[in-house]
């Protein structure tokens, strides 16, 4: 990115003024809450599904097996149509992101987010007065655009308006909403489900409340300064900025280098998602790319969907199955809000390791008690971990041998190892959040160039979207199909990606968003690709 200020004579990023005043508190806050209609939807979805009175107005046949399930309880909840009312909101939630993506640059990303959170609204009210599945559809669609114009236009809200020392902390008010929303979601399915007949109307309805929230937030809070800037809004773009850096502060600098990047971007005509693919913009790509493959390999995503699901399917009853749900959503939140203070002290590479390493651990456990039967897969995992020092690959291979060992051919899960699934499920969670689960969000929010912003963006959360669309469709036959293996397949991409965050992703800890471009010139690989602007030449 160009600009005069960007490098001071230390060598180092350059320090704008400026520090955490309350409107850029506030602000950033009311954008977050954005994340609310996220965690709600993820939460309630799973509830809803395993709700009897839900399951009869919809799903009489799927309810039927279930009640007479005795050889094989994976399979008992495999049923397509039940994974489409979950998946199909996240197909139009990509459709949305792409959509908003193209638009942002006329409407702003305040515009965006008030679109999204009224679609969302509008989404919630059809689908608590669903009369048939068709209605039902029709209303995640919806949901689905809400959740795509939001998810495109917040964490860049946040990180265009939130200060270098404090951006990660910021960003991370975002997928801390989500697990709000996600806690707030399952104590809703855990009272609505003992209302007979319409309770999941309730719980469908209510997430009407946090699109509110969105709706009002949005309507109250300025657009960012780099979207002013790009809509020819330069005295309004200077006031936003202004207004957040505090009274007094000196923000010719900072906005110098806005000015400067905007008109980077407005010398080259050509549309920011032909731009990504340019040579230049290589690094950029790959990681809107690499985030989201690696967020849902992870396996965090079907467990948060399907949370109530996979409890019931080791041995829990309806309630203690939804309160196991309400447990993640506890830990989810205990392991955002210790990123948040832990990624601008620490930096951004060391909760990927630490995260990566729980994970691992966590899936590796799960596999150990399902597959206690199975002593030949017990062994063969004793030898392996004995050769690594990643504790969290155990802890998957543990959750799949406690499933392997303890369920399956008609066999209920005994209690104590039912709790420790339980358990493992909620340290999995934990650490997710504290590493993947925060980083997802700020990371790819901060690394673009303006020019092409929007689109790396878009693509990073339209990608996702598309991922959750086809790992909530397939994952009940996955479980069906593989079983206990299920937890080793992700178990073992944990290893792949823990190893690509310490070699590809750049520490961008305190840096300006208009100083991004020099941390990647500076990379030992991604410097081959990106030209450093203050000198002209391309770091090797």
């Amino acid at each position: 990115m160009p600009g005069g200020s960007l490098l001071n004579d230390g060598g180092g990023m350059a320090e704008y003024g400026g520090g955490l005043t309350f409107p850029v508190v506030v602000t950033c806050l009311m954008a977050a809450s954005g994340g609310l209609i996220f965690g709600y939807d993820i939460g309630i979805s799973g509830g809803v599904s395993e709700m009897e009175s839900f399951l009869k107005k919809f799903f009489p046949g799927l309810l039927k097996t279930t009640a007479h399930a005795r050889k094989d309880v994976y399979c008992m909840y495999n049923d397509q149509a039940l994974t489409a009312f979950t998946s199909s909101l996240y197909a139009f939630g990509m459709v949305g992101t792409l959509v908003a993506s193209r638009v942002t640059r006329r409407v702003g990303r305040q515009g965006i987010m008030l679109i999204g959170g009224s679609m969302f609204l509008v989404g919630a009210l059809v689908n608590a007065a669903a009369a048939n599945i068709a209605m039902l559809i029709i209303g995640r669609m919806l949901l689905g655009l809400g959740l795509g114009f939001s998810g495109q236009a917040t964490p860049v809200y946040l990180a265009e308006m939130s200060p270098p020392r404090w951006r990660g902390g910021f960003i991370s008010g975002f997928p801390l909403f989500i697990s709000v929303g996600y806690l707030i979601a399952n104590l809703i399915n855990y009272g609505t489900s003992r209302i007979p007949g319409w309770g999941w109307r309730l719980s469908l309805g209510l997430a009407a409340l946090p699109a509110a929230v969105m709706v009002v937030g949005a309507t109250f809070i300025p657009d960012t300064p780099s979207s002013l800037v790009l809509r020819g809004k330069h005295d309004l773009a200077r006031a936003a900025l202004q207004r957040v850096r505090g009274k007094g502060i000196d923000v010719d600098a900072e906005f110098s280098d806005i000015l400067a990047a905007v008109e980077h971007d407005r010398k080259n005509d050509e549309g920011a998602f032909r731009r990504i693919l340019r040579r230049e913009y290589r690094p950029y790509l790959m990681l809107a790319i690499a985030f989201p493959v690696f967020l849902n390999l992870t396996g965090v995503a079907v467990t948060a969907f399907f949370s109530p699901i996979l409890f019931r399917t080791v041995g829990f009853g309806s309630d203690a199955a939804l309160m196991g749900a309400v447990m993640l959503g506890l830990m989810n939140i205990g392991g955002i809000l210790g990123s948040g203070f832990a990624m601008d002290r620490y930096g951004r590479r060391l909760l990927f390791m630490i995260g990566g390493a729980l994970m691992f651990a966590c899936q590796a456990q799960k596999h150990s008690l399902l597959t206690r039967a199975h002593q030949p897969y017990l062994h063969f995992w004793q030898r392996t971990m004995k050769g690594t020092s990643i504790s969290a690959f155990v802890l998957q291979v543990a959750m799949a041998s406690i499933v392997g060992s303890q369920l399956g051919n008609g066999a209920k899960m005994a209690k104590g190892y039912a709790v420790t699934v339980l358990v493992l499920t909620c340290a999995f969670s934990a650490s997710f959040s504290w590493s993947w689960g925060a980083l997802y969000w700020a990371i790819p929010g901060e690394i673009y160039p303006v020019e092409v912003r929007s689109a790396g963006q878009g693509v990073a959360v339209a990608l996702n979207l598309g991922l959750n669309f086809v790992q909530a469709q397939c994952f009940l036959a996955m479980l069906c199909c593989f079983k206990y293996g299920t937890f080793l397949f992700y178990a073992s991409w944990l290893v792949v990606m823990t190893a690509f965050a310490v070699a590809f992703v750049p520490e961008t800890r305190g840096v300006p968003l208009e100083s991004m471009g020099h941390v990647f010139a500076r990379h030992w690989y991604w410097g081959r690709f990106v030209k450093d602007q203050k000198f002209g030449v391309t770091s090797t």
